[in-house]
């Protein structure tokens, strides 16, 4: 019996995953991007500088704001005991830095998202933020939804980390789905921060 390498399995799973199929995920190009930006609604409204922001597999968003965690949050099956904590705004300083010690933060966006019922996204952290020993966790941006999102900047550096406003901090990469979702999202963060 033969016995697969992992460069063979590794290679067969690629061939499979970009393979032009209909009922293919695929991730979009900076030109399917650009034309996706230029639709009403816009894939991505309110960039700072879409020239700098639109990549060449995603488009940056930038820091609008920090919040402090200042309660505990708690969360079940049925989202009936979801409690979410509260936060408090900490303000930019007057050249418009905030200097965050060790710990979690929730951060809003500037950019508004509008994903279509064949799209969906997922978001990877910039690379300089990670090398400055922190880092953006993201849940899926489902199809259909709309909102001004917001997620969850960990700084783990001991020696804490300083972000300016409006910093590109993470990369939302967008996939077209093999078909339409029937029903886009419809969850209680539609039309979140408009």
């Amino acid at each position: 019996m033969h016995r697969f390498s992992a460069e063979e399995v590794a290679f067969s799973l690629l061939a499979i995953f970009i393979r032009p199929s209909s009922n293919c995920v695929l991730m979009l190009s900076h030109n399917e991007l650009i034309s996706l930006i230029n639709k009403t609604p816009s894939l991505v409204e309110q960039m700072i500088d879409p020239a700098v922001q639109v990549q060449p597999n995603g488009i940056e968003l930038t820091l609008q704001r920090v919040e402090a965690h200042e309660s505990s949050g708690a969360i079940a099956f049925d989202n009936s005991e979801r409690k979410l904590p509260q936060t408090k705004n900490i303000e930019f300083d007057k050249e418009g830095w905030v200097h965050l010690p060790q710990g979690s933060y929730k951060i809003v966006f500037n950019e508004v998202v509008n994903i279509p019922k064949n799209i969906a996204a997922i978001a990877k952290p910039r690379s300089s933020l990670l090398r400055c020993g922190a880092t953006v966790e993201t849940a899926v941006w489902d199809a259909g939804y709309s909102g001004r999102s917001e997620s969850l900047l960990v700084v783990y550096n001991e020696k804490g980390f300083k972000l300016r406003k409006n910093a590109r901090v993470l990369q939302l990469l967008f996939f077209r789905l093999g078909e339409d979702v029937s029903q886009g999202y419809s969850g209680v963060y539609q039309n979140e921060n408009i």
